[in-house]
């Protein structure tokens, strides 16, 4: 099961969002406090919708308190400054995908003591960022399309109709 884990949140629609995307792909959501609102807040049910209840989530105190309870496990970090693409590294099916707040994202520190794991989406040299949700999107289906989307249905079926046969 891949992981995506998120550093102090800050707004409940996006962590809401992605709470969605963890339940469609069968990943495990980790929080890390503080985060910028509650988790009962209407934002977070609305944006997650019946999908919140459904969520594998789990919540620590602290960076080190997610790494002491995970057995220091193998974590990207997604940052605007990193050296290497997201789709030039190889992600398994137990990795760990983190993501900073909104505002300022992963702090320095942590960046700097794992600075192999730090991982980037490609944007344009003057443009600051890409929304979290979407962020979250592009890099959790690269690791599902290099673990050849294992668990999920690649298949989709139409309501009314059928599909012809070719």
């Amino acid at each position: 099961m891949l992981n995506i884990v998120l550093y102090q949140p800050e707004i409940p629609y996006n962590t809401g969002n992605i709470g969605r995307t963890c339940v469609a792909t069968g990943s495990r959501l980790h929080l890390i406090r503080p985060l910028g609102f509650s988790l009962d807040q209407k934002e977070i049910k609305r944006a997650g919708l019946d999908y919140w209840p459904r969520l594998d989530h789990i919540e620590y105190d602290s960076f080190e308190d997610f790494l002491e309870k995970n057995n220091n496990p193998k974590v990207w970090m997604a940052t605007t400054k990193a050296h290497q693409v997201y789709s030039d590294v190889s992600f398994g099916m137990d990795d760990y995908i983190m993501f900073g707040p909104e505002s300022r994202g992963i702090p320095e520190e942590i960046l700097v003591s794992r600075e192999s794991e730090c991982i980037r989406i490609p944007m344009l040299e003057d443009e600051r960022s890409i929304n979290l949700c979407n962020s979250v999107s592009i890099v959790l289906y690269e690791a599902l399309r290099q673990n050849d989307y294992a668990g999920l249905s690649k298949y989709g079926e139409l309501h009314r109709l059928k599909w012809q046969e070719s």
